[in-house]
């Protein structure tokens, strides 16, 4: 998808509509990873009766499901700086996308 340097849009910083900037925003870091201390807590519970993971610690994982890796394109996040006032504000919803190609 090709989408221009520069686009007249309406800045909620400003409340006026003035030409911004475009970039795409890039997340940095790991999330949703369980630390050494979280899996042996998860494992002191589930030795309780009546209390635990319910088995969670035993499924096989996700890399095996039937589904996985199914779509093919992620989404992506633009990011648009005001020209003006020089903030930064996202779009609300990701177009979904194998290439973005700003040019």
């Amino acid at each position: 998808m090709k989408l221009p340097k520069q686009i007249k849009r309406f800045c909620p910083k400003c409340k006026t509509s003035k030409i911004q900037k475009v970039d795409q925003y890039k997340s940095v870091g790991k999330r949703g990873s369980l630390s050494k201390g979280s899996k042996i807590r998860i494992q002191k519970r589930g030795k309780h009766k009546g209390f635990g993971n319910h088995g969670k610690l035993s499924k096989p994982p996700i890399s095996k499901f039937k589904r996985t890796g199914a779509k093919i394109s992620k989404k992506t996040t633009l990011r648009y700086q005001c020209t003006e006032c020089k903030k930064y504000s996202q779009q609300r919803q990701g177009i979904r996308t194998k290439k973005v190609e700003i040019q």
